[in-house]
Formats: C-alpha cells, structure tokens, sequence
C-alpha cells in the first residue's frame, strides 16, 4: 500500500497512490489490527445507543424533531443502513440536525486509529458532514459544527464567501476551511459524488499533540471514480485541536435557512467500524 506523495500547490500534500490494495495491516508492535464496531445496523432495537437532537430548529411553520433517522433495508440485499435527513422535503430551517454515537473505545491524546464506514449519497442538493468528536455528550448540542475534530463534508451549497460547492467530497481542513479530496491518478480535484452509488471511507487519524504531528488524519475512498482504494487527501487538520480522547461518532445535516434552504437530500450510512493505528483493510471481508 504504498503510494507515491504529489504536492498540490500550496493546498496539501496530495496524492499519488497507484494501488491502495485492501489487505490486512498490522499496529506498532506487528500484532494484527482488529476492527471494532460501532454501529453495522444490524441490531435491534434500530439506532441503539444514537442520540439524535435538533439543536437549531429554526422551522416555520414549527416542526418538533424534524430530522428523519431511520433504519432502511435494500431490497435486492436485504441490507440494513441508517439514513439521515435534516428534515423531510418541503421542510426548512432546521440548522443543525445531530446525531452521535459512542465509540466502542475512546481514541486516546497520542493515539492513530482508522475510522472505516461506508456512505451513498440519497440525492442533491444535500449538505451533511460526519466525523469524530472529542466534546462531551452534554456539549455536543451547544458546540454544533465545533464539536467535530475530524470532519467530511458532502455539500452543494453556496459558501457565504460565494463559492460554489459541487457535491464533491470534502475534508475540514483547519477552523473552517475545506479543501475538496483529489484523483491521484490525474492529479485533479475529484469529481461530484454520484447518488445512489456505494463510496468506502477510511479515515486515518493521528490525535497526538499538535507538536508531536497530530491533530490531523489522511482520507482514503474507494467508490465512484475511485475503482480501487486511493488516497485522496493527506494531512487534513482537526477543526478545533483541543486534544483530548475522541469518544463519539457524529454526524450533522442542514437544511440550510428558511430564506435560503440548501435542500433536504439524505445520506445512508453503513458498517461504520474503527481500529487501532493505520488500517486499510476492509472489516467486511
């Protein structure tokens, strides 16, 4: 899995990876890595242990719980996943649509662990983000987006600095700055997500010190254009660096405001799993 590093001008390091082949890695003493679930979706009750709260609820004519979360199965597979909406269609102003879930284990300050999970775009326009956070279950309504460390964001929406954004999948990059991933293969930004198709992410994140080199993660995807797993963003930068375990999965929608709604499109979430140091295998196989 060795891939040769390209400088993207001034932006990142980005990447060339030939072939990020999916076989198993091992930690820093040479045991074999295990992955660790955090939600397959597979169990029941539906969503146990989420918690899901609209904190900015801005819906007029007034919605209780807006946001749809909900268990789905395909029918030609008879898988389950989670999708998530801001709010059903028609339906604006519900800003900061949130849910989290524990992780199995907290990632320790001086820790490298991959998140791994596996997302389909339901439709555009949409604006969602996911990632880890390291606030409090009890902080995490009030800090909103700044409850996220590492972060990535599925968007179309028009920025307040009037850029544009496509629907192609982008990382936090530092305290609200986003940077679109890249095809090492071609050296150009990615191109838009393609709804209703299957897109593997693993995430590999580093929550050592920022002077130890921390506070940053590489992203990884296979799906789409990406016909085998390819680096596509290296050394992404935590959004708020407050150094601390990383105890929850999280996850925020919005349908953007009432005078200016970006839309409602939801995002299906499956096999979301994470294990210790750098791990680009696959907890399916």
């Amino acid at each position: 899995m060795l891939c040769n590093i390209v400088r993207i001008a001034g932006l990142f390091a980005a990447l060339a990876c030939p072939a990020c082949t999916s076989q198993s890695t091992t930690d820093t003493d040479g045991i074999p890595s295990r992955w660790l679930p955090v939600d397959a979706f597979e169990g029941s009750p539906a969503l146990q242990g989420w918690t899901n709260i609209d904190a900015q609820n801005d819906t007029d004519p007034f919605v209780p719980n807006p946001q749809i979360a909900k268990i789905q199965i395909e029918s030609e597979t008879g898988n389950r996943y989670m999708l998530r909406k801001p709010a059903a269609d028609g339906v604006v102003g519900n800003r900061k649509a949130i849910g989290f879930r524990p992780l199995p284990v907290p990632i320790q300050v001086g820790e490298t662990y991959t998140l791994y999970t596996r997302i389909n775009v339901e439709f555009f326009p949409n604006n969602q983000s996911f990632g880890l956070s390291n606030s409090s279950a009890s902080d995490i309504p009030d800090h909103g987006y700044d409850a996220f460390e590492p972060m990535i964001r599925i968007t179309d929406k028009r920025e307040s600095d009037g850029q544009v954004n496509d629907g192609t999948l982008t990382v936090l990059n530092g305290y609200k700055t986003y940077s679109k991933i890249m095809n090492p293969s071609t050296g150009d930004t990615a191109r838009p997500m393609e709804p209703g198709e299957w897109y593997e992410i693993w995430c590999v994140v580093n929550n050592a010190a920022p002077e130890a080199g921390g506070q940053r993660y590489d992203l990884y995807v296979s799906g789409g254009e990406f016909k085998i797993q390819q680096r596509v963003f290296s050394g992404a930068v935590f959004r708020m660096q407050r150094t601390l375990p990383l105890m929850f999965f999280m996850v925020l929608s919005n349908t953007g405001p009432r005078e200016a709604p970006y839309g409602n499109g939801g995002v299906k979430y499956d096999d979301i799993y994470m294990a210790p140091g750098q791990n680009l295998s696959s907890p399916l196989e």
